[in-house]
């Protein structure tokens, strides 16, 4: 049972807030729901009673052009009809037998959109010389898995002056443009132009011992502007046009940390990663690797691993932890990547927590308001600060991010002479982040959807209403998806008089 449970359900003696008191419950249930669905995948019988149900829905659906739409009734999609033959494409090239119904399918959308890019040529060629089409080069990467179906003279034509601009221009296109550029003409044997599309990709690229390869990739909210299927083509074409498994073996390990921290939402980008970690490169399902962990003498003897994942937990009474323990080994075989986290909990007073040293950072700061001449002036208040009763103070939390996570709960204590302005519970946009901010007794609670790579800034006031010595607590930073990445801020001391 434990298998099924939702990352965001697991680990709950870790977490900084339990699941039902983030706006995530929902989230966690749908996630548990889509696990357990993976034991159907192991019926064989319903398996092959549901693909052939799926395939007569998408014939059914099939306009009589040749091409789908986006839904029944609307006019033929170009964009619709590519992602669809090339997803059957895709499987053609990993050595699936297509249905005699699915290949009739595809010569008849293969032929729609031979013709439907024969029009646009004829209608923009002119601006075509000067602007670049990612919609077209998303149909020479689909044409290119039915090389076999032929090309009739118009379109020939069309692909030839696609493929000729693509040799000549790809220095100006996005990187998954440049991915499927480079598959297109190595495909359609314009060889040379595709492998220095990915010796210019490779250069470009970022390496990190702990996240594999990658690239700073575009924000945006087009289809050829998604990092995860971005990443799952880069896979490919430096699997097929470059043979370059070392490449390829790192850009998975990106893939796989970037699911230790994220929700794969859509089907299109879950589709696209299985393509790539799956069926590129070493085998990672059928390697029986082990991972040995020691602490000082002591030997971690897992009483339990959960099923297809390998994970377990193990949990040592502090009646049993000695300053030994504190030297950590471990040691992994196969190739295939494993992580995994060791939590100390203990207790201490909070103004002498000192900041934690993790992949996040967080800092703390509080600013005393003062009126002067020129207006409202911030003065940085240190350890121990003297104020006042009714004094306005802004509490600055500075958060640095190493990599993307989601579901990211942000606690913020605040010392017991403080009441906060912000007493209304909503969602708030605050330097480049959106996020729900709840207040309560003890602390306020910001609860970050989606947190991307970067440097954030979040301030909020509070007023001065008692005086005496206070522990104003800290600021702890915790990823729900992922509760081994967490930071927390030093503890601060505030006086007043």
């Amino acid at each position: 049972p434990e298998t099924f449970l939702s990352k965001l359900e697991q680990n709950q003696e870790l977490k900084n807030a339990i699941l039902s008191e983030t706006p995530w419950v929902m989230e966690a249930a749908n996630e548990s729901e889509r696990k357990k669905r993976i034991a159907l995948l192991f019926d064989v019988r319903r398996m092959s009673t549901e693909e052939n149900r799926a395939l007569s829905r998408l014939l059914e659906l099939q306009n009589g052009d040749g091409g789908w739409s986006w839904f029944k009734g609307m006019d033929s999609n170009s964009w619709m009809t590519q992602h669809i033959a090339t997803g059957f494409g895709q499987l053609r090239k990993l050595g699936v037998d297509l249905d005699p119904r699915a290949m009739a399918s595809m010569n008849r959308a293969v032929t729609f959109l031979d013709n439907y890019w024969v029009e646009e040529y004829r209608k923009y060629k002119s601006n075509w010389e000067q602007h670049e089409s990612v919609g077209a080069l998303h149909w020479l990467y689909m044409r290119s898995f039915f090389i076999d179906i032929d090309v009739p003279a118009d379109a020939q034509e069309v692909l030839d002056f696609w493929l000729a601009k693509a040799e000549k221009h790809w220095l100006k296109l996005d990187i998954y443009s440049q991915g499927m550029a480079a598959l297109a003409l190595h495909r359609f044997e314009r060889v040379p132009t595709a492998k220095q599309i990915m010796v210019s990709l490779k250069e470009r690229s970022i390496n990190s011992a702990e996240m594999g390869r990658y690239w700073n990739y575009q924000n945006g909210w087009y289809w050829y502007q998604a990092p995860v299927e971005t990443h799952s083509l880069m896979i490919e074409a430096f699997h097929e046009v470059q043979n370059d498994q070392v490449m390829v073996e790192d850009l998975k390990v990106w893939l796989l940390k970037n699911k230790q921290t994220n929700d794969w939402k859509t089907t299109k980008a879950t589709a696209a990663a299985i393509y790539a970690l799956l069926l590129r490169g070493s085998d990672l399902i059928n390697q029986n690797q082990t991972v040995n962990i020691s602490l000082g003498d002591y030997q971690v003897e897992p009483d339990k691993e959960e099923a297809g994942t390998g994970y377990f937990k193990t949990r040592i009474e502090g009646s049993q932890v000695n300053p030994q323990m504190g030297n950590v080994k471990v040691t992994k075989s196969g190739q295939s990547v494993a992580w995994g986290a060791v939590y100390w909990q203990y207790f201490e007073q909070l103004d002498k927590i000192t900041v934690a040293a993790t992949p996040l950072s967080i800092e703390k700061k509080l600013f005393k308001e003062v009126m002067t001449d020129e207006g409202a002036v911030l003065e940085p208040l240190a350890n121990n600060a003297q104020l006042k009763v009714g004094d306005r103070v802004k509490v600055r939390v500075v958060i640095r991010s190493d990599r993307d996570m989601e579901y990211v709960h942000l606690k913020d204590m605040r010392a017991a002479g403080f009441e906060p302005e912000n007493v209304l519970s909503g969602y708030r946009w605050q330097d480049g982040l959106g996020y729900y901010e709840s207040t309560k007794d003890l602390a306020t609670h910001f609860f970050i959807d989606w947190l991307r790579k970067g440097t954030y800034v979040l301030e909020y006031p509070v007023r001065v209403t008692h005086t005496g010595e206070f522990s104003n607590g800290i600021t702890m930073l915790q990823c729900m998806y992922a509760p081994e990445f967490s930071a927390h801020s030093e503890g601060i001391r505030v006086v007043v008089e």
